[in-house]
């Protein structure tokens, strides 16, 4: 039976279509239209028309339903309640002006400048024109964004002086000038053929050109305006942004005691942990051993190929008794992540053709020694069978998934919560036995509860308990959350100012690693309850993996169903 046209999977699909059409970073990721050299649209008027674009699709589900065009299935009703979730939330977002102040290490407009280059094709001389044409339109992009960022100016919707900061020393980086080199477009074009050689060595000049013309604006222009901006979000605007990270209305108070319970526990967990390891020393001190002493892997190219085959280990082992992994779902690449990045690992999927496949980044902040026992599990986290064995999933059943449910329903916390989860299985499975490994894999843990502890206390200004064993009584300040990491969590100074900085400019995103593994855990124990001796690990992954995005307020009863 043809679909209606009407229903929620085809309206999603054309909102997907639709947004493509408008903004190339979309239609890049997806794969489509290869030759297209646009940059992304980051005017004010780019932003309103995506966002008169979500209005009209929420008018035509509104209609469909008005007129009891009832979903045909189970993943279409989930279709039909994501496309109407996430629409609402991001126009609550682009209403309270948001869009204008949108300016931080990581995830925002200007990244998507640099970020659309690394998913385009670069096969052919017809690709690489593709690149050049987009390199000549990056200033244009810039000059869009300028536009915005100028408006928030106008109305007194800035980010903090801490996010303009930051992003001034990354596109430091991008330009070459931190380093003295020719700068991230120059490198990327030398790859180029040598027929297209003069073209796209003016064209990178020029994108570079525009980058630095660009930073000296955010230093010499928005800086001085962003000052007195509080790096707290206050309440109002905290729960609007973690409404749209992670697809449900948090209770900020039950969060955060949570978190607290989590973090004691893995506090002992710890100490248990690092004494197996070094009997009596501490948590601190063992780290710092394994760091010095530890096993450890020297240059960016030995410590991809290391990661590349942890990760083809983990497909072998896991396929077929856990997992269902073959085809495409198999290719993951790993990559070391171009200078002036964030400082957190990060993956990109694939793409709808699988032409492209799944890509894990580690940045590596000009550190050319690698101590592994603290990267492990977060590469089970960021490949297999994290994000990409879940992003692939999705792609691979497109046949009766939306492609919005795929790609731009993608629930932050969802996808997040999966990737903790799936760290969590690989020590329920054996794969973290060797200690450090395992301290490694809690220390992970422990960030991502400091990150809800944090995240809430510092944008809602709340007191630290008096049980904590740390600054007691005393409100959360950006300093205090510092100190309390360098405290509780093993990573250096550069990892852990890129980590702050991200909390404070993307408020409500970073709790979701954490929440969502909750929702995930849940969900798994009540079908594990309800199924008895029926429960099959194995059959319930691949039926979760096969569902499409859902926020929080949905998974964990779509899991529990089996």
């Amino acid at each position: 039976m043809p679909e209606n046209p009407r229903s929620p999977r085809r309206i999603a699909d054309d909102y997907v279509a639709q947004v493509a059409a408008l903004d190339p970073a979309t239609s890049t990721r997806l794969g489509l239209h290869p030759e297209d050299d646009r940059q992304p649209d980051l005017s004010p008027e780019g932003l309103e028309a995506l966002a008169e674009l979500a209005r009209r699709t929420l008018s035509a589900l509104d209609a469909a339903e008005k007129d009891g065009v009832v979903p045909a299935d189970a993943a279409e009703r989930d279709c039909a309640r994501l496309l109407r979730e996430r629409l609402t939330a991001e126009l609550a977002v682009h209403e309270a002006g948001d869009g204008f102040r949108q300016l931080r290490n990581v995830g925002s407009p200007l990244h998507k400048v640099r970020g659309i280059f690394t998913m385009m094709p670069t096969d052919t001389d017809e690709n690489w024109a593709a690149v050049a044409g987009r390199l000549r339109n990056l200033p244009g992009a810039l000059d869009g964004y300028r536009a915005t960022l100028a408006e928030g100016i106008t109305r007194g919707l800035l980010c903090a002086p801490r996010q303009a900061s930051a992003v001034i020393g990354q596109l430091a980086a991008w330009t070459g000038q931190d380093g003295g080199g020719a700068g991230w477009f120059t490198e990327f074009v030398a790859a180029g053929p040598d027929r297209l050689r003069p073209e796209l060595d003016a064209a990178a000049e020029r994108a570079t050109t525009a980058v630095a013309a660009f930073r000296d604006w955010l230093r010499d222009t928005y800086l001085p305006a962003a000052d007195g901006t509080p790096d707290a979000v206050g309440r109002e605007r905290y729960l609007r942004s973690a409404r749209w990270a992670n697809g449900a209305d948090l209770d900020p108070a039950e969060a955060y005691a949570w978190a607290w319970e989590e973090f004691h526990r893995t506090v002992a967990e710890m100490r248990a942990e690092a004494d197996r390891i070094l009997p009596g020393a501490g948590v601190r001190a063992t780290m710092d051993h394994l760091d010095r002493h530890g096993h450890t892997i020297e240059g960016e190219e030995n410590i991809r190929a290391w990661l590349q085959q942890i990760t083809d280990e983990a497909i072998d082992a896991l396929d077929g008794t856990h997992f269902d992994i073959s085809g495409p779902l198999r290719r993951v690449e790993t990559r070391i992540a171009p200078p002036g990045s964030s400082g957190a690992p990060y993956y990109t999927g694939p793409s709808l053709d699988f032409r492209r496949p799944g890509r894990t980044y580690l940045p590596t902040l000009g550190q050319r020694t690698f101590p592994t026992w603290e990267i492990v599990s977060t590469w089970y986290h960021e490949g297999v069978p994290g994000h990409h064995l879940q992003t692939a999933r999705w792609t691979a059943s497109a046949d009766r998934l939306s492609s919005y449910q795929i790609t731009l329903g993608a629930v932050s916390a969802n996808k997040e919560g999966w990737a903790l989860y799936a760290e969590r299985l690989m020590d329920e499975l054996g794969f973290l036995t060797d200690p450090a490994r395992r301290l490694g894999y809690l220390d992970k843990q422990m960030l991502r509860i400091i990150r809800v502890i944090v995240d809430i206390g510092m944008h809602l200004e709340l007191t630290i308990p008096a049980d904590s064993g740390f600054h007691s009584g005393e409100r959360w300040t950006p300093a205090l959350a510092t100190e309390f990491m360098a405290t509780h969590h093993g990573s250096g100074p550069a990892r852990r100012t890129s980590e702050i900085d991200r909390y404070l400019g993307w408020p409500g995103q970073a709790i979701g690693y954490k929440l969502g593994e909750r929702a995930w855990l849940q969900g798994r124990a009540e079908a594990r309850r309800r199924l008895g001796a029926d429960f099959d690990l194995r059959a319930w992954h691949m039926s979760a993996l096969s569902q499409g995005s859902l926020g929080l307020d949905d998974l964990a009863a779509n899991l529990a169903s089996g």
